[in-house]
């Protein structure tokens, strides 16, 4: 009687040691991929079930997106300057079973797959397009990389270039090469002025020629501008004709 309450005692002892380590709980953002004697099983949850102890193996895979920076890379562009980029990438696992079994580990791969598509991609950039195409740049790399490592079961949807440092010569040389612009611009608009101002010019002088008494009203006009307000000054604007006829008597008195 006493042999069998000892072995009871032990089969209870050993039930309490081994339920546990069969009870498996995955969360909603989790999937436990499940090994039996070493042959894949599949991946199971979310939630409670039960696997063999000794002879089953899970391995717990995360599904939430993950963001990792990318170490700043020195990158060389295609117009031979040197820039330090870094960026900044959104993954998520989409197969736990891929995650696991093809991939030692996918996030440190991710990772170095992602520094050398940045450097190979920027590389064939010109320092322009890095500047101003950043938009076009992000989507390039995040398809490649989604391509590379699609077979790991990892899903890439987001890779942004966060920083672009320049050497202190070459910011010099953009500050330089800004203000030349600005200046050349505004020689530009300064010549564009000048050009219509002298066909409205033209216009007026033709009008005025056809008209001659125009040029009396303007002489009023700006007699009448400059009598406002407390200037003292008085102009008397002497008729075009008067002068001709003066020129004309001098030629006569004076026929040499």
């Amino acid at each position: 009687m006493e042999t069998n309450l000892v072995i009871l005692g032990i089969l209870v002892l050993l039930v309490l040691m081994i339920f546990p380590a069969a009870i498996k709980i995955v969360a909603e953002y989790e999937r436990g991929v499940i090994f039996r004697l070493g042959r894949l099983l599949g991946a199971k949850g979310p939630g409670i079930f039960f696997i063999i102890p000794f002879i089953d193996r899970m391995v717990k895979v995360d599904l939430r997106t993950v963001t990792m920076d990318v170490p700043s890379q020195e990158v060389i562009t295609k117009d031979n300057v040197t820039v330090r980029v870094d960026a900044v990438v959104y993954f998520r696992v989409v197969d736990p079973e891929a995650s696991v079994v093809k991939v030692l580990d996918h996030i440190r791969a991710t990772s170095l797959i992602s520094q050398t598509t940045l450097r190979n991609v920027l590389g064939q950039s010109e320092l322009d397009e890095l500047l101003m195409q950043r938009e076009k740049l992000n989507q390039s790399l995040q398809k490649i990389i989604d391509e590379q490592t699609d077979p790991w079961g990892v899903k890439v949807s987001i890779v942004e270039i966060k920083q672009v440092e320049l050497a202190e010569e070459m910011k010099r040389s953009m500050a330089a090469q800004a203000e030349a612009e600005r200046t050349r611009r505004a020689k530009i608009i300064n010549a564009e002025g000048e050009l219509q101002a002298s066909e409205k010019l033209a216009q007026a002088a033709a009008v005025i020629g056809r008209e001659p008494t125009a040029i009396q009203l303007r002489f009023l006009s700006t007699m009448a501008e400059l009598a406002t307000g407390k200037s003292s000054t008085i102009l008397f604007p002497i008729p075009m004709e008067f002068l001709r006829a003066l020129d004309r008597y001098g030629r006569e008195k004076n026929p040499e």
